[in-house]
């Protein structure tokens, strides 16, 4: 019997996943990959300078990198990329599901993203979530940043420490997480309640803050699954702020500094 489209398709994506591979670049990058060991690691392009500049993070990674003279060090990413002289090809990593993630901490923090598609922005999501202690960032499959080497890059070596788990459906995983019970808060600029004030005597509770990309913001389904919308309170109604540094500024929020 022939299988069903969806079948084929679903089969054929599970195989390019497989498949997949990343070259991330840049001597940060670099370095916390070869040092990172849940990341599997397929090659190491270098000049001469990087290698002696990476030589104890290669040690430890235990690769033979493929030593290149600068003048003709042509590797498989952007031309435009500033990868000074050192490239690695590795395959993305696997942090597990939503639950994988989503369960451990004591009041765990949690950023859910919605529809943010540039790799510089989560990238420096990413930043942001390991420095102010979030459990993981949650994106979605498709109109999403995945995993490249400019989101590596902007993340700053947080993109081997900070769970990054794309899941299929973002509204399936708001419900998921409200049963394993987090309270699940949308930003929205012009939500009435602060931030502070919806978590008033709530800061020991399990918390996701789900954003959405500049200009659409959140999508009218993830806005009716959020338990309530809030926004980061501002000193004027002068401009609005980038999705990552929105992200960082509720996170601390959320948290407990008493």
């Amino acid at each position: 019997m022939k299988k069903p489209k969806w079948v084929v398709e679903k089969e054929q994506a599970k195989k390019a996943d497989a498949a997949a591979t990343v070259w991330l670049f840049g001597l940060h990058a670099v370095r916390d990959a070869l040092m990172n060991p849940a990341r599997q690691k397929l090659r190491l392009m270098v000049t001469l300078n990087a290698q002696t500049k990476l030589a104890e993070a290669i040690d430890h990674a235990g690769i033979t990198p493929e030593v290149v003279d600068p003048r003709s060090f042509k590797p498989p990413i952007d031309p435009g990329s500033v990868h000074q002289g050192a490239v690695l090809e590795v395959k993305p990593l696997d942090w597990g599901g939503l639950a994988d993630v989503a369960i451990g901490a004591d009041a765990p923090r949690l950023i859910l993203l919605d529809r943010v598609t540039d790799p510089h922005n989560v990238g420096a999501i990413l930043r942001s979530a390991e420095v102010l202690g979030a459990s993981a960032v949650i994106g979605t499959r498709h109109h999403a940043a995945p995993e490249t080497g400019a989101l590596a890059k902007t993340a700053s070596g947080a993109l081997e420490r900070q769970p990054y788990v794309r899941v299929r459906n973002l509204s399936d995983a708001i419900v998921e997480l409200q049963g394993m019970g987090y309270l699940v808060l949308g930003l929205d600029g012009e939500a009435e309640q602060t931030i502070e004030t919806a978590l008033a005597g709530k800061k020991d509770r399990a918390v996701a803050l789900v954003l959405g990309a500049e200009g659409p913001g959140l999508r009218q389904k993830t806005r009716e699954t959020c338990d309530g919308l809030v926004k980061i309170d501002a000193a004027g109604g002068f401009g609005s702020l980038n999705v990552s540094n929105a992200a960082a500024i509720a996170l601390y929020a959320s948290k407990d500094h008493a």
